[in-house]
C-alpha cells in the first residue's frame, strides 16, 4: 500500500464537506481531479469509501473508520512541520552543555538566560564538571558544547580558545587599591589566595614572583577562586584571580564585599575554550549558542576594563 499525503488530505476534505464539488473548491482543484484522487485511494485501500444514493455522496462504514486514521496521520504531520519549522528558526531543540566550575555559577547561566529569552521551546541540560572531565564528555560526543579551561588540541575536539588575563583582587580600603597596576613587588611577602600547585595560574604567578626576586606566600590553597573573594574582602590576603570569577562578582554587585580589581603585571594568562565534538555535524542551535558565548566573553572583557577604573 502506497498512500500519499495528498490522497489523505483530499479524502478528509471530501468527508468534511460531504461533496466532491465542494471539496474541489476548498482544495483549489477541479472536480474530476478530486474524483480521480478518491478513486486511486480506493484502489490502494482495496475497499469502497463512498457510494451515491439519490444524488448524495454517502461514506461507507470503512470510510468513517479510515477517517480517524487519516486525521491522526495528518495531525502528526502538521505537528512535525511546526516542530521542524521551529528547529530551522532556532526556536526549538535541545542543548547539552558542560561547564567548568568558575563559569557555572554566574557566567554560563547569564549567557543561557540571554540566549533562551526568546526561545521558550529550547531545552537545556547544564552540567558542571571539571575541565578535564568536560574534555572527555565532548570528545565522546555526550555533550554538544563544553566550556572549560583550554586543553591540549586533539582530533576528537573542535575548540575555540580565548586568552584571558587574570586580575589582582584587593579590598577596597587597602593601601594598594589606589594603584593603577599591581606587581610582584607590591605583594612581596604578602599573604595570597591561590589555586592548587598544578594549576597554570599558580605556576605563572609563582614564576613572576621568582623572576622579580620577591617572596611568594600562598596562605590559602583553593580549588576555585570564588571563596578567595571573601578572604580578600576580609583583609586576610590578596588574590590573582581569573577574569570570569571577577566578572561574576562585578555583575552581582555585592555591597557586603567591597573589592576592587586591578591589572597585574607581568600578565598572568587564564585561557578558556569553547569545545565541540569534531566528528559529529553541528546543529544550527549549537552554532548560535557558541556565537552567543563568544559575544559574552567580549562584553566581559569590556566590563572588567570598566571595573578596573572604578
Amino acid at each position: 500500500m502506497n498512500l500519499s499525503v495528498r490522497q489523505l488530505m483530499t479524502f478528509r476534505e471530501v468527508m468534511r464537506s460531504g461533496s466532491i464539488s465542494q471539496a474541489a473548491r476548498t482544495l483549489g482543484r477541479t472536480q474530476p481531479a478530486v474524483s480521480a484522487m478518491i478513486a486511486s485511494l480506493e484502489r490502494e485501500l482495496g475497499f469502497r469509501l463512498f457510494h451515491r444514493e439519490q444524488g448524495k455522496l454517502l461514506p461507507t462504514p470503512e470510510a468513517r473508520f479510515f477517517l480517524e486514521e487519516a486525521e491522526e496521520i495528518l495531525s502528526r504531520l502538521e505537528q512535525t512541520k511546526r516542530t521542524l519549522a521551529g528547529v530551522a528558526s532556532l526556536e526549538r531543540g535541545r542543548l547539552r552543555v558542560a561547564c567548568h566550575p568558575a563559569a557555572s555559577g554566574f557566567f554560563m547561566p547569564r549567557v543561557l538566560t540571554g540566549f533562551l529569552s526568546e526561545r521558550p521551546d529550547v531545552e537545556v541540560a547544564l552540567m558542571m564538571r571539571s575541565s578535564r572531565v568536560i574534555e572527555e564528555l565532548v570528545a565522546s560526543q555526550q555533550f554538544d558544547v563544553g566550556f572549560a579551561e583550554t586543553p591540549r588540541p586533539r582530533d576528537a575536539i573542535s575548540q575555540t580558545d580565548f586568552d584571558l588575563e587574570c586580575v589582582c583582587v584587593l579590598a577596597a580600603d587597602d593601601a594598594l587599591a589606589g594603584k593603577a597596576i599591581i606587581s610582584p613587588a607590591d605583594l612581596d611577602g604578602a599573604d595570597l589566595a591561590m589555586l592548587f600547585s598544578e594549576h597554570e595560574t599558580f605556576q605563572q604567578t609563582r614564576k613572576a614572583f621568582d623572576d622579580a626576586g620577591c617572596s611568594f606566600r600562598r596562605r590559602f590553597e583553593l580549588q576555585t577562586f570564588l571563596p578567595g573573594l571573601q578572604f580578600v574582602a576580609s583583609g586576610m590576603c590578596y588574590m590573582i584571580c581569573d577574569m570570569i570569577t571577577a566578572h561574576g562578582f562585578l555583575q552581582r554587585g555585592d555591597a557586603d564585599m567591597p573589592l576592587v580589581f586591578r591589572p597585574f603585571r607581568p600578565r598572568i594568562s587564564s585561557s578558556i575554550s569553547i569545545l565541540r565534538p569534531a566528528h559529529r555535524p553541528s546543529s544550527a542551535l549549537a552554532d548560535a549558542f557558541c556565537a552567543c558565548i563568544s559575544g559574552q566573553i567580549e562584553r566581559m572583557r569590556n566590563d572588567i576594563e570598566s571595573g578596573r577604573r572604578n
